[in-house]
């Protein structure tokens, strides 16, 4: 487990951009917790429609984008979301997590769970080795993303993230990277030490203690975070799980819905959890 004593070491603190309204006594604001290898600016989709009701803060995980240093374990990058709230001078926050920040989001809340509002996990796991364990299809695409021509890992990466009914173009390729501000080819140094501590997270155990409202979204062509780890979360959290069409880059490609089914959670996480 990784939910035990946060190491004392100091780090420079990370970066996090604020959006959405203003703080406010009577609204609990949003955190959104990005995934392997991308950073905070990847959330563009959701700051619009979710900002238009909550107060909302994103930041790039440690080794990441603009925040210095290295990954740490799944229990340092747990710890660094409760720093986060300590900066933003937030009591409680609703956490949204995609795909590693679900797993992120969970380490805060086992750490925390009096500072955590609800639990948003989109294509997420309980257990980080899932990412170890594909199919052979899946193995290897994976394998495409770090071999050959930089437009031939381009590609790879997309059809490993994308709606498989979304045509692998230019123009959707683009928008992808316009949202994750990097070209799809290319791996952020800090990205292998992520996959290795999500590979070690195994929360199924410890979630069951956490009473939390949870949603779990899965997307049904995510050859990631297959949608029946999404089931097992809500399982495990006694939460509400939810599948869509789409693929692991869901939150980008069907952001409407994705940002739909949040707006409706997020203003009333019990209700929402009870008609499930």
């Amino acid at each position: 487990m990784q939910h035990g004593p946060m190491p004392t070491t100091e780090h420079p603190p990370i970066h996090v951009e604020r959006a959405g309204l203003p703080d406010s006594d009577g609204v609990t604001p949003v955190l959104l917790i990005q995934g392997v290898g991308v950073a905070g600016c990847a959330w563009r989709p959701q700051l619009s429609d979710l900002g238009s009701q909550f107060p909302l803060a994103v930041f790039d995980n440690r080794g990441i984008g603009k925040s210095p240093g290295r990954p740490g374990t799944i229990a340092e990058m747990g710890d660094d979301v409760l720093k986060v709230l300590d900066r933003l001078e937030w009591p409680t926050a609703h956490l949204v997590g995609h795909s590693l920040g679900g797993v992120i989001a969970q380490q805060a809340a086992l750490l925390a769970p009096e500072r955590v509002r609800s639990l948003s996990l989109l294509c997420s796991f309980a257990n980080g080795a899932v990412v170890l364990r594909p199919s052979l299809p899946s193995l290897w695409l994976n394998l495409r993303t770090l071999i050959g021509t930089k437009e031939m890992r381009r590609r790879a990466f997309f059809e490993m993230v994308s709606d498989p009914k979304v045509a692998c173009e230019d123009p959707a390729m683009a928008l992808l990277e316009g949202v994750f501000g990097r070209a799809l080819h290319q791996t952020p140094p800090g990205t292998l030490a992520q996959v290795w501590a999500l590979a070690r997270a195994d929360f199924r155990s410890a979630l069951r203690q956490v009473e939390i409202p949870t949603l779990a979204l899965g997307a049904s062509s995510d050859r990631v975070a297959p949608v029946s780890e999404s089931r097992v979360l809500a399982d495990l959290l006694s939460g509400r799980f939810m599948e869509l069409q789409g693929g692991h880059a869901c939150p980008v490609q069907q952001a409407a819905e994705v940002n739909r089914i949040l707006l409706q959670f997020l203003s009333d996480p019990e209700g929402f959890v009870r008609l499930g």
